[in-house]
């Protein structure tokens, strides 16, 4: 029978993380909080309506707002990196990771 390590035991050492230096026009990053604010905002009603014992349809409703909301965003952060991290990258081969990079995302956002 083969062992078996636990992966918490057994894991890689630390290397830290080092964030890639990411620029977006400062008026288009408040928009982007302003969004993520209603959105929280919309899951704060959603939870504060439940414990209310709200009405179930008012409470879904809430939901899809906030769905949307998200959906928007996410829609609006691809739209922005593909402008601003994509198109404008150092070099063709950072433009070819950054897109993998986000096909990568993608693959995992429409499931």
């Amino acid at each position: 029978m083969p062992l078996i390590r636990h992966p918490i035991l057994y894991a890689a050492p630390c290397v830290a993380y080092v964030p890639a230096v990411h620029h977006h026009p400062q008026e288009e990053q408040r928009a982007l909080v302003v969004r993520v604010r209603k959105v929280v905002g919309q899951l704060n009603s959603v939870e504060r309506m439940l414990k209310e014992d709200r009405d179930c349809a008012e409470i879904l409703t809430q939901i899809v707002s906030a769905r949307r909301g998200l959906k928007s965003l996410a829609e609006k952060l691809i739209h922005s990196h593909v402008h601003h991290c994509i198109e404008n990258a150092r070099d063709q081969a950072h433009a070819k990771k950054k897109l993998r990079d986000l096909l990568t995302v993608l693959e995992r956002y429409v499931e």
